[in-house]
C-alpha cells in the first residue's frame, strides 16, 4: 500500500484553510501540520483541524519527522526566506505566487530543488482552471486564426497588502495565463502606475508587454476599483475569445467574429482591404472543476512520479523576471524594458 504524502501548511490565513481542506480531501494526502505565527490564526487552526499537530514557528515544523512536503501561504516579501528554509530540510514545496521578488533568490531556489531532487512548484493557480484551459484550447484551433493581442483587468477594492504593490499581488495572475496562452514570455513591458490611496506602493497599474510577431497583452491592475473584474480576453484574426472568472454559467465566450487584411484594393492610396466576417457568439462547455484542488493533485503527482509541473521554478522564475521589467518600467513612467531571459 502507498503511503499518502504527508503535508505541513505554513500560514493560515486566507488560502491555508482552502489548502487544509483540499489535501485533507484529495486522495493519497495527508494534513500533519499547519504552522501560524499569529495567535488567533493559529487557534483557529487548531480548533478547525484537532488531530492536526500546530508548530508555532517553521524552525519547529522543520524538525517534524512526519512532513514530506511544504506548502507555503505566506506574504511575498517571506517566501525565499521560508522555502529555502524548507527545501534545506529535504522538502518538497508548494508556494504561492510569486516565487521570490527577485532573480537571484529565483535561481537559488530553483538549483537547490533540482540539486536536492525536490519538487518546487508556485501556485499559479489560474494555469489549472479548466475556463483558461478552454481558452488555451480555443486559441489554438484552426479557426481562431493568427493572435492579434491579449487583455485582461483584475479589479477590487482590496485586499491590500502590507509588502509589496498592487502589480506583485495582482499581476503574476495575467503574466502566468499570458505565457500559458501565448506559450512564451514577453520580450519587453511597459507599465506606469500609481498609489491613489497615499502610500508608497502602487494601488493601481496599467501594463503593456511584447511578444514575438508583434503580439500585445495589456493589463490593467487595482485594488481600489470598486467594480469587481476577473477577466482575460484574446482577439485574433478569425475569433475573439473571452474568459470571465466571474460568470459562473458561462465562463468563455466564443466571438465567430474577425477581421483579416486581404489584397490592396486598387486605389490611388494602395490602401489594404479589411474583410470582415460576422458570425454567432457561442458558451463552449467547461468541464466543473476547482483550480485548487487540480493544482494540488499536479502537485502530488509530481512528487509521486518525478514530473516537473507547469508551474515549476523555471515558468515561476520567468514570470518573476516580467514583474521585474514591469516595475523598472513604472519608476521610468513607462519607458519599455527588457524582460530577458
Amino acid at each position: 500500500m502507498v503511503q499518502p504524502i504527508r503535508v505541513a501548511l505554513v500560514g493560515y490565513g486566507y488560502w491555508g484553510p482552502n489548502y487544509a481542506r483540499v489535501f485533507s480531501e484529495l486522495p493519497g494526502s495527508e494534513v500533519t501540520a499547519i504552522c501560524e505565527v499569529a495567535a488567533d490564526r493559529r487557534q483557529r487552526a487548531a480548533e478547525k483541524h484537532r488531530q492536526v499537530a500546530a508548530p508555532r514557528d517553521l524552525s519547529e515544523l522543520l524538525r517534524r519527522t512526519d512532513v514530506d512536503a511544504v506548502v507555503i501561504s505566506t506574504p511575498a516579501s517571506t517566501h525565499y526566506e521560508v522555502a529555502m528554509a524548507a527545501l534545506r530540510s529535504g522538502r518538497h514545496v508548494l508556494i504561492e505566487k510569486p516565487l521570490a521578488l527577485n532573480m537571484e533568490h529565483c535561481r537559488e531556489l530553483a538549483e537547490l530543488a533540482e540539486r536536492s531532487g525536490r519538487v518546487l512548484m508556485v501556485a499559479h493557480t489560474f494555469l489549472y482552471n479548466a475556463g483558461i484551459r478552454k481558452m488555451k484550447e480555443c486559441i489554438g484551433a484552426p479557426d481562431f486564426g493568427r493572435v492579434y493581442y491579449l487583455h485582461a483587468t483584475r479589479t477590487n477594492l482590496g485586499p491590500i497588502r502590507q509588502d509589496v504593490n498592487a502589480v506583485w499581488d495582482l499581476a503574476p495572475h495575467d503574466v502566468s495565463i499570458f505565457h500559458y496562452l501565448l506559450d512564451q514570455p514577453p520580450l519587453w513591458a511597459s507599465a506606469i502606475g500609481s498609489s491613489v490611496l497615499g502610500h508608497s506602493r502602487e494601488d493601481v497599474a496599467f501594463i503593456t508587454l511584447g511578444y514575438a510577431d508583434g503580439v500585445i497583452g495589456n493589463i490593467h491592475v487595482s485594488w481600489a476599483d470598486p467594480n469587481k473584474v476577473r477577466e482575460v480576453v484574446a482577439v485574433g484574426s478569425g475569433r475573439r475569445v473571452v474568459f470571465d472568472d466571474l460568470n459562473s454559467l458561462e465562463h468563455v465566450r466564443v466571438y465567430e467574429k474577425g477581421v483579416t487584411v486581404g489584397e490592396s484594393s486598387a486605389d490611388s492610396f494602395g490602401e489594404f482591404k479589411l474583410l470582415v466576417r460576422d458570425g454567432d457568439i457561442i458558451s463552449p462547455h467547461v468541464e466543473p472543476s476547482e483550480p485548487l484542488k487540480n493544482q494540488c493533485a499536479e502537485f502530488l503527482s509530481a512528487i509521486q512520479t518525478g514530473s516537473a509541473p507547469l508551474s515549476n521554478a523555471r515558468f515561476a522564475a520567468s514570470v518573476v523576471r516580467t514583474l521585474l521589467a514591469i516595475e523598472t518600467s513604472m519608476r521610468h513612467h513607462g519607458t519599455a524594458r527588457e524582460v530577458g531571459a
